[in-house]
């Protein structure tokens, strides 16, 4: 075999070569991106339900003050109206605030979360991309070298 085919030959395997570890390269970003993505939402999965433990705990914690401040009203023999009926209330209604901003940053956690699943997807279709022009630009290389050889 002539020297001139063999390097013909080397080249267009290189290019082939190339193209086949781009091609690897592009199919492990886009599996790497969505392993990233699943992590993610799973994580958004987990501060979900973080929210909401938080959220039945600060009931149940609340439940118990009003309930020590019932008991000691009446301990003291004062009826259920005026202030401390209004202290009861002001209770309720800052444990509803307050639940509803452990809801309110459950959602903006799982809004970021979502956020970031679709970014990691994007990257690295973004990625798979590159790599599959690079693998088809060596394999375009390699068939050139090995043609212009061969010419």
């Amino acid at each position: 075999m002539e020297p001139t085919t063999m390097a013909a030959i080397a080249a267009g395997g290189a290019g082939f070569m190339g193209y086949k570890g781009n091609q690897a390269a592009a199919k492990a970003a886009r599996q790497t991106a969505e392993y990233n993505a699943k992590v993610a939402e799973n994580e958004a999965i987990l501060l979900r339900r973080k929210k909401v433990d938080e959220e039945r705990a600060l009931r149940q914690n609340n439940e118990r003050l009003i309930a020590t401040q019932r008991v000691a009203t009446a301990a003291s023999g004062v009826q259920m109206s005026g202030s401390p009926y209004l202290a009861l209330q002001d209770s309720y209604f800052n444990t509803e605030m307050d639940a509803l901003n452990i809801q309110y940053a459950a959602d903006i956690e799982a809004t970021a979360k979502a956020a970031e699943a679709g970014l990691a997807r994007a990257e690295g279709a973004a990625r798979a991309t590159g790599y599959k022009m690079a693998s088809y630009q060596s394999l375009l290389s390699g068939g050139s070298q090995a043609a212009s050889l061969m010419g």
